[in-house]
């Protein structure tokens, strides 16, 4: 059963950095969904994007799987002998994911792997790779180093689907849209105290880039086609393919 997130509803004494500990993995499928907007429709579109390259008898690499939804949706709709690989560095978040894994019924081979994508990341015989809401949380400094690796792993028509928070263009839409991006987790009924609470635990730890600069770092990387498939104020997803 999913357990509401309240994470940040009790006033912090001493506010630290956000961790995907068990706290927030056991309430991780109600906070994207209250705090990431369009947060289901973004997954159903990165699953009929997978769909499209997913090729027989390759891996489909998750980096930051969390809780699973992703290789959950996308499961019923490719070949049995794609082997699906969810790479997390929260134990928490892939115990909860292994238990959604085994009442969604996986019965196709599949992997969750411990591991720090900073550090010994393997992508291999990859046709899609996956970064949902996951490359904002890297160090900016091993971004490119992320990208290249993944480049270095896909198979040629191999494609990467990211998804993201960004930062406007222009930063006099920064305000406003962040604003807006307030306005809507008041909406889906986070207090005031919640909201300022987060974004300080968040501060140190989720750096986002401008969408231009995610797009250049891909080319590269190596990537020769990238195109923006959603976009809302400061959230984007894009995807950018091998050939």
């Amino acid at each position: 059963m999913e357990n509401k997130d309240k994470v940040f509803s009790q006033a912090i004494t001493k506010p630290s950095d956000f961790k995907f500990g068990a706290t927030v993995a056991n309430a991780f499928d109600d906070m994207v969904e209250r705090s990431v907007p369009f947060y289901n429709e973004i997954q159903r579109m990165i699953i009929e994007l997978a769909i499209e390259h997913a090729v027989p008898d390759t891996n489909v690499i998750d980096l930051g799987c969390s809780t699973g939804t992703t290789m959950i949706g996308l499961n019923p709709f490719v070949e049995e002998n794609i082997k699906f690989i969810g790479v997390d560095d929260s134990a928490e978040m892939l115990k909860k994911c292994e238990v959604k894994l085994k009442e969604a019924g996986f019965t196709r081979d599949y992997e969750l792997v411990l591991s720090d994508i900073h550090h010994n990341l393997k992508i291999e015989n990859a046709s899609v790779v996956i970064l949902c809401l996951t490359m904002q949380f890297v160090r900016p400094i091993y971004r490119p180093k992320l990208l290249k690796k993944i480049y270095d792993g896909l198979l040629p028509g191999g494609v990467l689907i990211i998804s993201e928070k960004i930062l406007a263009e222009d930063s006099l839409f920064n305000r406003n849209f962040i604003k807006y991006y307030y306005d809507y987790k008041r909406r889906n009924h986070y207090s005031e105290l919640e909201i300022s609470q987060k974004r300080e635990a968040l501060e140190n730890i989720l750096v986002p880039y401008k969408l231009s600069e995610n797009l250049t770092m891909l080319k590269e990387a190596g990537f020769a086609h990238t195109e923006t498939f959603f976009k809302w104020y400061n959230f984007s997803g894009f995807i950018a393919i091998k050939l």
